[in-house]
């Protein structure tokens, strides 16, 4: 029996996998459902991470400006969607509560301090967790995705191998087409895990450093307090 015959479109993407049995055609399957989902993640947290830095920016120009925080803070609204506002409204709520039961001793003083620091903490925390989401999923994809490609491709060699015991035929017109079958797979896998590697070293990096941008946020309220205080004690 004469093999058919090879054109260019025996390669083809479509072709490859329609020829692939059941458990690679899977394999394929789940690496291309796992790029898509990591690719919306990426979007996501590109577009997410560029409008907390924006409004960032927006806010810090505003507080340099010299305009008082509370007005910053009453501007911003009851529930503002950035959390540096919220974190500068948590801040002075504890201070209008201290402030409104009259004269701050030293003792109360320095609790005020820490439940300001403990509000902080927290708010930075939660946002912490927010925009942490999704980076889980990029690292499992880019550090499952070769190795599950492998698999597929460790499957379909197999099968070929089997293919060409059943024929006794070792031409390479009746093998290169399974075998292109079977690293298609791993090209799959590749495809998946490199731009979600790419992708989490570079949103860790981000995140980190939007964090770190709270965190200096933070410190700088927690002083601004301790000089009111000391002004008022």
């Amino acid at each position: 029996m004469e093999p058919a015959a090879i054109t260019p479109e025996t390669f083809s993407f479509l072709a490859l996998f329609a020829r692939a049995d059941w458990v690679v055609k899977s394999v394929m399957v789940f690496l291309g459902l796992a790029s898509l989902a990591s690719w919306a993640v990426i979007l996501d947290k590109g577009i997410r991470l560029r409008g907390l830095n924006q409004a960032a920016n927006v806010f810090e120009t505003e507080v340099s400006s010299g305009r008082g925080l509370e007005d910053i803070a009453l501007e911003a609204g009851d529930n503002p969607p950035h959390t540096l506002h919220r974190m500068l409204q948590a801040a002075l709520f504890e201070w209008r509560e201290v402030r409104g039961r009259g004269p701050v001793s030293e003792g109360q003083a320095a609790f005020l301090i820490q439940r300001v620091d403990r509000v902080l903490d927290a708010a930075i925390a939660r946002e912490a967790l927010r925009i942490e989401a999704g980076l889980s999923a990029l690292a499992i994809v880019a550090t499952a995705s070769p190795f599950i490609g492998l698999f597929g491709t460790v499957w379909g060699i197999m099968h070929s191998f089997q293919a060409i015991a059943v024929q006794k035929n070792t031409n390479l017109a009746v093998v290169a087409p399974s075998i292109a079958e079977a690293l298609f797979a791993t090209a799959l896998g590749l495809i998946a895990a490199i731009p979600a590697y790419i992708a989490f070293n570079h949103y860790s990096s981000a995140v980190g450093r939007y964090t770190a941008r709270l965190e200096a946020f933070a410190d700088d309220l927690s002083t601004a307090v301790q000089r009111r205080l000391a002004a008022k004690v």
